[in-house]
Formats: C-alpha cells, structure tokens, sequence
C-alpha cells in the first residue's frame, strides 16, 4: 500500500511502499477515503524537517536535553547512532480521516464491516490507503454526513476542546486569534454556542471567511477596528475569552490577549504560539491562562488509546472519542458547516507534490484533503513463597541443522533498540541475511528494509513462521508478547534470539518450556549481553580462579522513566524490574559460576529502589541495588567482585580494573570510550551456533533459572521472606 512520509533528516517527502497493516484485537483496518491535511501542524513539522541540524536543535530543545543525559549515561557513539537512526528514519504524516471498515478485530461489536467512520491519531489515522485504528479513536459517521465533511472529526475535535476549555456561556464574547483552520472550527463551534466572535488575523481573505461563517467582526491584530469591535460588543469591558489558535514565534498574540480581555478573563492556548506572558498585565487583571491538549482527554493516555479502556461518563463527560462524535453530530445537524473550509481536493497520488506547493506558497489554503482512489470493483466511498525452578526435558530430536552458508533471519520488532543496538552489527556482517522484518506498524517496517536492507517487510507473521527458508527469528518486541512470539517460533521449529525478559510470569515460561518439549526444539537465546562484553570478560579472565565465596556487589542507576513510557504499563508490560533485572541477574551468576538458590528482596516504603540479595550453592552472595532515584550523572553500573583477596571492578562498561592486593591492573581504557555491552559478540555467537548447530551460547537451564530468579524478586518483596529456588542447580 501507499503512504505518506518524510525523513526528518534530510526532509524528503516520499509515497512510500509499505506493508499493509494487520487488523489487531481491539481495533478495526480501515480503508480511507479522505485524509485532511492539517496546514498548521503538518506544515510546521515538514518546515521544520527542512532545518540543518542545527535549525532543529533549536526548535527542539527538549529533545537536545535528552540527548545530553544519553551522552552521560551511554556516551557518544551509542547516542549518535540511537540519535542518527531515529533522524534517518521515515515518519508518518497526518492525524485526522475518514474511511470504510474493512476487518473487524477481536473485541469489537459497535461497526462492522462497510461501516463509514471517522478515525483520529497520528499514529493510526494517516495518510495511508490503510490503517488499524484502535476502538477509541473511531466513531461512526452519522447518516447524511459526506465522508469528505467527516475527515474533519479530528481536527474539529481539537477545535471543540478548545471551547470547552474556556468555559463559554451564552450571550458571552470571544476573541479568536489566528484563523486558520482551527481558529475557523473555533468560531463556528463558539457561534453556534451563542458567543459573539471577534477574529484577528493578518490574512484579509480569512477574515472574511470567518464573518462570513458567523464572525461578529475581522480584522488585522495591529488594527484599530478590532478593539473597536471588542469595545462595542463588550461595552468597553473587554472580551470574555480569548482563544490562542496562531502559531510562529511572535509575542503578539498573548500581548494582544492580555489588552482586548477583561478582568479575571480566560486565556485558552490552542495553537504552538510564543508564550512569554507580560507579568503585569497578566496579574494585574488575574487572567485565567489555561491550556487545550489536543483533542481531549485521553489523549495521551495509552490504557484509553491503545487498551479502548474507556473514562466512565459520570466522571469525565467529554473524552476525545465522545468530542469526536459530538463534532460529527454538530455537521450532521448543520451547526458547523466545514465545505467553505475545504481549499483544495487533491488525488492521494499527488500528495508530496500538494505538500510543496504548500510550503512554497503556491497553494494558499485553509484545509485540504487527499481523495484515495476505491479498490477495483467498488464505488468511492464519497458516493457509498516457594519457587520452583523448572526443569527443562530434553526430549529426543535430530541434530540442529548445520548451515554451510548463509544463515537468514527474520526480525519481529524494529523499534529503537532494535535498530540502534542489535540490526547495526547484522547488517555489517558476513554469511547473514537479514530475510524478513515482521513490524506491528507499516512504516517501521519500511524503514528497517530500507536501513538495514531485509529482502521483504510484512505484518504477517504467520507467513515468516510458516516459510522453510528462514533459519531463525529475532524477537525484540515490547515485553509482554514475548513468550508468546518464542513459543510459536520454536514449534515452527525455528532457532530463537529473543530480548529480555523471556518471561513475565512462571505461566509464561512454562508455556515456553513445554513448547520446547513438544517441538524437540531448544534452541533458544536470551538477550542477556552482559557476559558477552569484552571488557567484563578480560577483567573475568585476569581475575582467575577463585577458591572460596565471593562477595559481589552490582549497583544499577537505572534512573526515573519519561512520563508515558511504556515500561511503566506494569499491568501488561510487567514490573520494571521484571522486564530489565535478567540482565544483572545473568551477569552476577556468569561470574560467580553458578545459579541462584535463593532471593531475598526488599524495597523502601514508597520507593522504586531495590536491594535483592541472591544466594549462591558454594555461599557466594551477589546484591543487586536497583535504584531509579540517583542523579544521570552517575554512571549506570558499577560492579565489584571480591574473593580470594581479589577485586574485580567494573566502571559501566568504559573501564575495569583487577586489584590482587599487591598491584591493580588496568583492563581497557582508563578514559570514556564507546559503551561495549556485549551486543555484537552476543549475536556473532548466536549466528554462530545456528550455522554450525553447536550448542547455544548460553545453556537453557541456565536462562530458565536467571529468569525464575528475576520473577522470585516479586514473591520476595509480597512476602517479605527469602525466597527458595527448589531445584535450582
């Protein structure tokens, strides 16, 4: 299929070939028939796209923050390819549809198939001949309403926040700045409310759009007619509300603002506007300045997003889903009429040519959509306590395969770790071939091909799983599908490589096990990287041989979460710890040589950190601090092993040290270099043992008892109590 997208990088514009979109649980594919183009917010992103590198740091400040804290926390060539990877990368445009229901998934009884509906997101309602968009980011269109009209839904949604945000009452007076498209939906839904509308803007042609659409007056923001109006209308007290619809860098605005409204007036930014807010106008008349997010709530919220887990009305009465149905009812009953909107209709095959007109100027326009040519054969839609260890049974099978030539792989998943830190050292290396990248979402599959040069890019993963070709899958996938993706490929009987954690919960990794006895397939690799890391394994070896227990100590600054991070969804995504912790767990058994036999863990009242203390067959000990409430300054991890009246030190990954009581010899470099956490000797031995059909690099038991320890830290923290690993080797 077809799709819009741009590289951030060098700001190409392209209509892509992507993998069409499955049609998930929860959601619905649907075909489109007219996708709008929002010629304030597209247009600053694509304009924005065009800056050098340094135009977009700074335009986006926030972002070179991030980037800083990476550089401390991974140094700078990790940050440079995680940040190059994420600029040379396509990204999908538009947010706002209309479209045919094609499938229905799982979940879902309110549409059906050849339903209309009007689909929001920018991430599910885009410029595509095909999208999968979740249960509360469609509604279905009310007879009557052309599908061209109901393509608005989304922007007239953020347009209808707005003017719930200020709070208007009948007979009331409102000042709209800026009157593009949003700005227009504004003073109509206001109108159509019984407030009186004064708009500002610079663009006479807009001004008279808008009395034409219900506008009290228009007029120039430097003009004397606006205050005029304002002053008529008001009685010289000054407008009630004032809505902030304009965008680009001047002060203007919310000067203007502050003048035209009266004492203990509302403010309601809608747009991206300057926001530097003179202190004594504003205080001196105890404005209300208040925020519009997008449109409405929900927004943002991955449960109501993503999970279709509803707001119950009697505590939230306006969602995004229900501001999306409202704005559909108000075209239906012809209280807003969008047509005088619509500037120009374009052919979805035209799209980046529309895009440079718009840029350039040669297309002056308040909205425009894109019309999606009908499949053949249908008309247009315009016209229609104790943990038990697992033990593995290996049951009789063949030898593994040994492959005298090239090993292909298939990826499931090319998200950013994928793409920054595992899919580099493939791409690169001899007698691999990087097969098939199987992707939720179209375009992450499109740029993994494009970047990494896979043969094929598809949503169907049943297709990679049933193809003879494909000697092993790769599963780097959010957390809580990977047991499952590892069980289906190891009864496909394919070789697995699959990130941390393989499991979240002991139902999930006996469903894991009993795959590998029903398949006779164990060949299986956990990403635990650690023990592959050049360093580590230097100081490991000069360290030598140890006598007697060991004390180790593996302290983690894994530092706070962005708000919104999906590792913070511990309902479907598991504990952090659960997710991340096998990887600490696995180095410390790794050095000591053995497996755990007991966890003990405990955590501060209404704190993240975690101290867990693992108990060793020989009286090893290893204590893990996990803690998120340290500064990014420090170093990510620190480890220290002592034994025999020797010390092993670690210095996150840029330097190691081994102290045997006369001298201390240096392992590495005692200055910051590149972070080598073991990533690529991982996956060469991976691709190594697949070739060759030796054993795994790591034996199963051992991953099975790193991941039964890393699971007992929650038991251990309920019950307050070590926790014994019966069985446990």
């Amino acid at each position: 299929m077809k799709q819009v997208v741009q590289n951030y990088k060098s700001g190409e514009l392209a209509l892509l070939d992507v993998p069409e979109p499955g049609c998930k649980p929860g959601g619905v594919l649907v075909r489109t028939a007219f996708s709008l183009i929002s010629t304030g917010t597209e247009l600053m992103k694509v304009s924005e796209a065009g800056m050098s590198m340094l135009g977009k740091a700074r335009s986006r400040p926030d972002q070179v923050a991030k980037v800083v804290q990476s550089v401390a926390a991974n140094g700078v060539p990790a940050t440079y390819r995680k940040v190059m990877g994420k600029l040379d990368s396509y990204t999908p445009l538009g947010y706002s549809l209309c479209g045919v229901v094609e499938q229905v998934g799982a979940g879902i009884d309110d549409v059906k198939a050849g339903d209309l509906v009007a689909c929001a997101g920018n991430e599910h309602a885009l410029h595509a001949e095909l999208n999968w968009v979740p249960k509360n980011l469609y509604v279905p269109v009310p007879e009557g309403v052309a599908p061209r009209h109901a393509a608005f839904g989304t922007v007239g949604s953020i347009a209808l926040q707005g003017v719930r945000q200020g709070e208007s009452r009948l007979g009331e007076v409102a000042l709209v700045i800026g009157l593009g498209l949003i700005g227009q939906l504004v003073t109509q839904l206001l109108s159509a409310s019984g407030v009186r509308v004064v708009g500002v803007d610079p663009d006479p042609e807009r001004c008279e759009l808008a009395e034409r659409l219900g506008a009290a007056a228009c007029g120039d923001p430097g003009s004397a007619s606006v205050e005029s109006a304002v002053a008529e209308l008001t009685g010289g007290m000054g407008v009630d509300q004032v809505y902030l619809a304009a965008g680009g860098s001047s002060n203007q605005p919310v000067e203007l603002a502050a003048r035209l409204c009266r004492d203990r007036g509302r403010v309601v930014d809608i747009g991206k506007c300057r926001l530097d807010l003179p202190w004594n106008a504003y205080y001196e008349k105890e404005l209300d300045v208040r925020f519009s997010r997008s449109y409405g709530p929900g927004r943002y919220d991955p449960e109501y997003e993503l999970q279709g887990r509803d707001y119950p009305i009697g505590y939230v009465r306006w969602t995004e889903r229900r501001n999306l149905a409202c704005f559909l009812d108000l075209i239906a009953r012809g209280r807003v009429d969008v047509e005088p909107l619509v500037s120009h209709v374009s052919g979805f095959e035209d799209a980046v040519e529309t895009y440079r007109r718009l840029e350039e100027g040669d297309l002056k326009a308040v909205a425009v959509l894109f019309r999606y040519a009908a499949p053949a054969g249908e008309t247009p839609a315009e016209e229609a306590p104790e943990v038990t260890v697992p033990q593995v049974r290996r049951p009789e099978r063949s030898a593994p395969v040994r492959r005298t030539g090239t090993v292909r792989l298939a990826f499931v998943g090319a998200g950013n770790y994928a793409s920054s830190m595992l899919l580099p050292h493939l791409a690169r290396r001899g007698g691999v071939e990087l097969a098939t990248v199987v992707t939720t979402t179209a375009l992450s599959g499109a740029n993994a091909q494009r970047k990494f040069g896979f043969s094929e890019a598809t949503t169907d993963l049943d297709a990679v799983l049933g193809d003879p070709a494909v000697d092993a899958v790769c599963v780097v996938t959010r957390h809580s599908s990977h047991a499952e993706l590892t069980r289906r490929a190891l009864l496909a009987g394919k070789a697995v490589f699959v990130e941390k954690p393989l499991a979240l919960s002991e139902e999930e990794l006996a469903s894991v096990l009993a795959a590998v006895e029903e398949s006779g397939n164990d060949r299986i690799q956990v990403g635990f990287n650690r023990r592959f890391a050049p360093l580590l394994r230097e100081a490991r070896e000069r360290f030598g041989a140890r006598t007697g227990p060991a004390s180790l100590r593996y302290l983690v600054n894994a530092g706070r979460l962005d708000h919104g991070s999906w590792y913070l969804r511990q309902d479907t995504e598991g504990s952090r710890f659960t997710g991340e912790g096998g990887h600490f767990v696995d180095t410390a058994s790794w050095l000591l040589g053995a497996d755990p036999v007991s966890v003990y863990a405990v955590a501060p009242d209404g704190n993240e950190d975690l101290q867990i203390v693992l108990r060793y067959p020989d009286g090893s000990t290893a204590t893990i601090s996990y803690v998120t409430s340290g500064p990014s300054s420090f170093p990510k991890e620190t480890l220290d092993l002592i034994a025999d009246n020797k010390v092993l030190r670690l210095d996150d990954f840029v330097r190691a040290a081994v102290h045997d009581g006369r001298r201390r010899q240096w392992v590495g470099s005692r200055l910051p270099k590149a972070r080598d956490k073991g990533q690529s000797a991982e996956l060469a031995a991976f691709v190594r043992a697949v070739r060759t059909g030796g054993p795994m690099p790591v034996p199963l038991e051992s991953l099975v008892a790193t991941t039964t320890a890393t699971l007992a830290v929650t038991t251990a923290l309920a019950s307050g109590v070590p926790v014994t690993l019966a069985g446990a080797r």
